[in-house]
C-alpha cells in the first residue's frame, strides 16, 4: 500500500477519534446523559413511606399508585447540536470500521 494512503488513512481516523471524543465531552457537559437517566422513574421517600404505611395497613398494592415519573428537560440548542453531530460521527465511523475491515480481510485474503 501507498505510504501517502497509509498517512492519509491514519489522519482520518485520528480526526474521527478526535470528533467522536468531542461530541461526547459536549453531550456530557450539555446534560444529556443525565436527562437519559432522569427519565426512568423513581421511588421518592414520601412514596416509600405510603407504601410501607398501605403495607401495614393491609390494603391492596398497586406500584403505578407509588412511581413518580421525573420529567425535567435538559434539551437545549447546545445539546440538539452535540446530539446531531453524534448520530452523524456514529455513521463516519460505522463506515471507517467496515471499509478497514474490509481492507484487513484483503490482505489477510491474499
Amino acid at each position: 500500500m501507498d505510504r501517502k494512503k497509509i498517512k492519509k488513512f491514519f489522519k482520518y481516523t485520528l480526526l474521527t477519534s478526535f470528533i467522536t471524543f468531542f461530541a461526547l465531552y459536549l453531550s456530557v457537559s450539555a446534560g444529556y446523559f443525565e436527562y437519559k437517566t432522569s427519565k426512568k422513574v423513581s421511588l421518592t421517600n414520601s412514596q416509600i413511606k405510603k407504601f410501607e404505611k398501605d403495607i401495614n395497613e393491609g390494603k391492596n398494592i398497586d406500584i403505578k399508585k407509588y412511581i413518580e415519573a421525573n420529567n425535567n428537560n435538559y434539551q437545549n440548542k447546545l445539546s440538539n447540536a452535540g446530539l446531531k453531530l453524534s448520530k452523524k460521527t456514529q455513521k463516519c465511523v460505522q463506515i471507517i470500521i467496515n471499509e478497514s475491515f474490509k481492507f484487513l480481510s484483503k490482505l489477510v485474503g491474499e
